[in-house]
């Protein structure tokens, strides 16, 4: 197996200081919190930013401080999101591509999520993919339900993607796919032979996500966008659900990848 490429997802859009005291709020915050996960194991930042008041926010400017902080720190690979809570919008959500990060996701169909409908229609994930393409900017194929495979390949045969895919599965989310084993085998045998895969499990299903994505060659990702406990009634920080996975490959056996060994398992040409 490849070695295992760990996914930090520090923020989100969700998370609030109401429900967690932990999650990274300002540029600086988000910054710190990847530096020390990367020293925890993680090679992958995956960035969302927020409004001084803690909303989402699409502001490029924000974004840009986020990396200007993270690039002396860290060669960890920087993954912007282009996700529309923030902000549904193309200018909304390519804007931030200027900056050119090594990833950015793009979720390849529409999905509800619990507070409405996440919409992502055919013309504007093209010109996302083509924007990405242009700047040389890999996307992460943000997979909520089996169809979203098809829009991702879809893509390549559009000339908008090219092969190798990388996907990253959000499993347990409700609206979506269940977090179940049976889903991830199904989504694992689906994408195109030579793709790689990350795994996303919401809430609960986030550890045993990740031990089946170990086991299985896959990675991870982890992180307070998409679960803020470590166990049952324990807030977690960021750093401790890195650490956890790190430990866990350890332990069974399979290495956590460096930034530069993520670069290399993940097809990107480096920083």
């Amino acid at each position: 197996m490849d070695p295992l490429v760990i996914t930090v997802a520090p923020t989100g859009s969700i998370p609030s200081r109401d429900t967690t005291p932990h999650v990274p709020i300002t540029p600086e915050e988000i910054a710190g919190d990847c530096t020390r996960c990367v020293g925890a194991g993680a090679s992958v930042c995956h960035i969302h930013v927020r409004e001084p008041d803690g909303r989402p926010s699409s502001r490029k400017e924000y974004f840009r401080r986020v990396l200007e902080q993270l690039r002396p720190r860290t060669d960890a690979v920087v993954q912007i999101s282009t996700g529309g809570r923030a902000g549904s919008g193309y200018e909304e959500r390519a804007g931030r591509l200027d900056l050119r990060p090594e990833m950015a996701s793009l979720t390849t169909g529409s999905v509800n999520f619990p507070e409405g409908v996440y919409a992502n229609p055919r013309d504007l994930v093209e010109r996302l993919a083509e924007r990405m393409k242009l700047l040389g900017i890999k996307p992460e194929m943000e997979v909520f339900d089996t169809s979203m495979v098809e829009g991702a390949v879809d893509l390549v045969r559009n000339g908008l993607a090219d092969p190798p895919l990388h996907f990253n599965f959000v499993l347990g989310l409700k609206g979506a796919l269940p977090a179940t084993l049976k889903n991830l085998l199904h989504l694992v045998e689906t994408i195109p032979p030579g793709s790689t895969w990350t795994v996303s499990g919401i809430g609960r299903a986030q550890l045993p996500m990740a031990v089946h994505a170990i086991l299985m060659g896959g990675h991870v990702r982890v992180g307070l966008e998409d679960n803020i406990y470590y166990a049952r009634g324990v807030l977690a920080r960021n750093v401790d659900l890195v650490s956890r996975v790190a430990r866990l490959a350890g332990e069974l056996g399979r290495p956590v990848a460096t930034p530069d060994e993520a670069r290399r398992v993940l097809g990107l040409a480096g920083p």
